[in-house]
């Protein structure tokens, strides 16, 4: 039998319709090498109102209004580039540029950075009066108070400065771990029982292979992907290092306690509730995923549940293959509960090409949602006809919504809320599409298959990205202790959390110890357990619209309007949720742990 190898494209091998139009943003690369240009005339324009933001409100506020016109050209050009390297990280001229981006923008930040610096000189006193006087200056009273908090850690104008002018070094781990990752590494063919090559790479095996039913492909695509991994491990180490470092460096010049605090400061969340998050959940989801892996042996009939198997569908036989088209009108289904403002916005983004749906060499892999102010959010995901990925589409198009609404009704520096708060809209879509799904039939097999894809969501935020969160903690404990950060301590670290969460219900190999190779969320703060935070209110928020319907619903597109404006705690309590409470996280454990208990009825039944 002649082999059949399955071959990638090239990005400009994608048909355009299955892109992003990226003109929305620049007509052209010209267009936004112009717009470069006008970005350094502007920063060096507000360079001149250096040592004049206490002189008068009016001072401040032509300086504070001369930045804000700036970010709004920083967005647009920094998501343009950045956008263009996701679709193709392997293209020159994208990593070229976006190196060119970086320094222009480390250059703006070392010209700005005096206004922060000023900002927190003036006594507070005179920031407030200012305010009455100017009513124009409300719309920054936010950001103001914010900066204000920052007193006691902030250096002097000189530290600042150079700290800033360092922008695209302090990038820089980041984007070495994106290069490895994106235009390095290459993966094995895998060899199918009949012979068949079938491509492998970090988009594949994460978004079609870790799925499979196979499990002959699944595991020889995982043992592919670890091999990879295992000769990365030494310079993607390297990479998390110098990250740590550099935060744990940057909390102690700034004279927080720890570099925990630090990294919550801008999410405004007590250490309190960051502890809640990580604690509750591990302790009390942990015996609900042993019975559902369990559950899954024993179904799929292994010999043992390998840490590449926790992913395969339950349900091997039936897994009904869903378009692109018929995953946007269910999606469109189960949100006309939000109200015909915000479907709008829904019909626009599958329509209008905000979503880039292809798969090509060098495309980064996963999801995410770019939300450029003055123009409309953008989606990246690979396509891979399951209805896994409706359940992904769905969580991005919860994003967009989100930011399309926030943008329109807030001034660029209110926009966005902290990223304690940020996945909660993205998961209520998935919540709204599972529950949406369920009413629509009683069939058994199709009522296990819709809450193994809500399981897939709590797994995802309750279990992957939770333990992400709980490495980082003890990554960034062992960091501050001293403890030197190297390939084997990450891949120790990472499969005691993941034994402890487990158990004896998973066979954890090498490559789950590499598990921390795979995310870019460690490069971003505190982020990961903050998953966990947005899924724990969107489960008690659907709740909510389930009981209540529009009153629930209004109350929650005026906090999506909200953005940035507030802080995460107020802005949950105004849907009704209250997160400093661990009893709304045990609510969310036991919906996901009453998931797994009807799932297990379904197969004894």
């Amino acid at each position: 039998m002649e082999k059949v190898i399955e071959k990638r494209l090239s990005r400009t091998e994608v048909p355009e319709a299955l892109t992003w139009n990226l003109e929305d943003l620049f007509d052209s690369q010209a267009d936004w090498e112009k717009e470069l240009a006008a970005i350094e005339h502007d920063a060096a324009e507000l360079a001149a109102y250096k040592g004049t933001l206490g002189n008068s409100a009016s001072s401040l506020l032509a300086c504070l209004e001369a930045e804000e016109h700036l970010s709004k050209k920083l967005v647009r050009a920094g998501t343009y580039i950045s956008l263009l390297q996701s679709a193709d990280g392997t293209c020159p001229d994208n990593q070229a540029n976006s190196s060119l981006f970086a320094a222009l923008l480390s250059g703006v930040q070392g010209k700005t950075s005096f206004i922060e610096s000023e900002l927190l000189s003036l006594p507070e006193e005179t920031i407030e009066a200012f305010i009455k006087e100017e009513n124009r200056l409300e719309p920054f009273s936010r950001k103001l108070q914010d900066l204000g908090e920052l007193r006691p850690h902030r250096l002097s104008e000189e530290s600042e400065r150079v700290l800033a002018s360092l922008g695209e070094i302090h990038g820089a781990p980041y984007k070495i771990y994106q290069n490895a990752k994106l235009a390095d590494m290459t993966f094995e063919s895998v060899e199918d029982e009949d012979g068949n090559l079938l491509s492998n790479s970090f988009a594949l095996y994460e978004d079609r292979y870790e799925f499979s039913s196979n499990t002959y492909v699944r595991r020889k695509a995982y043992d592919s992907f670890v091999s990879t991994l295992k000769n990365y491990k030494n310079t993607v180490a390297s990479a998390y290092a110098a990250e740590v470092k550099k935060q744990v460096a940057l909390s102690r010049l700034r004279n927080y306690p720890s570099v925990t605090d630090m990294l919550l400061k801008p999410q405004h969340v007590t250490k309190e509730m960051y502890s809640n998050q990580l604690d509750i959940i591990q302790a009390e989801l942990a015996p609900h995923m042993r019975k559902f892996a369990a559950l899954k042996k024993r179904v799929l009939k292994l010999d043992e549940l390998r840490y590449c198997d926790l992913k395969a569908p339950l349900d091997t036989e039936f897994n009904p293959k869903t378009t692109y088209q018929e995953a946007s009108d269910i999606i469109l289904e189960a949100l006309d509960v939000m109200g015909p403002e915000y479907t709008q916005i829904m019909k626009k983004a599958l329509s209008d090409r905000w979503v880039d749906l292809a798969d090509n060499v060098g495309k980064s892999t996963g999801a995410f949602c770019s939300s450029p102010y003055g123009v409309h959010p953008y989606i990246l995901m690979t396509w891979q006809d399951t209805m896994r990925g409706a359940f992904v589409l769905a969580h991005e198009l919860g994003h967009a919504g989100h930011f399309y609404l926030a943008n329109k009704h807030q001034r660029i520096m209110n926009t966005r809320p902290s990223t304690y708060f940020v996945e909660a809209p993205s998961t209520l879509n998935e919540m709204l599409l599972g529950r949406h799904l369920l009413k629509k039939t009683q069939d058994k097999r199709m009522r296990r298959w819709v809450i193994l894809q809500l399981l897939g969501t709590y797994y995802h935020n309750f279990v992957t990205h939770l333990l992400e969160g709980e490495f980082q903690r003890r990554v960034y404990d062992a960091a501050e202790n001293g403890q030197p950060i190297t390939a084997n301590m990450l891949s120790n670290h990472k499969r005691d959390v993941l034994s402890s969460f487990w158990g004896e219900a998973v066979t954890l190999d090498e490559g789950a110890s590499l598990t921390w190779m795979r995310q870019p969320h460690y490069y971003m703060g505190l982020y990961p357990y903050t998953y966990s935070a947005g899924l724990t209110a969107s489960t008690l928020v659907s709740q909510f619209i389930e009981d209540e319907g529009k009153p629930a619903v209004d109350r929650w597109i005026n906090v999506l309007k909200s953005g940035g404006s507030k802080k995460p705690v107020e802005l949950l309590k105004e849907a009704g949720v209250d997160m400093t409470s661990p009893d709304s996280i045990r609510q969310a454990v036991a919906y996901a742990g009453s998931l797994i208990e009807e799932l297990e009825e379904s197969f004894l039944s």
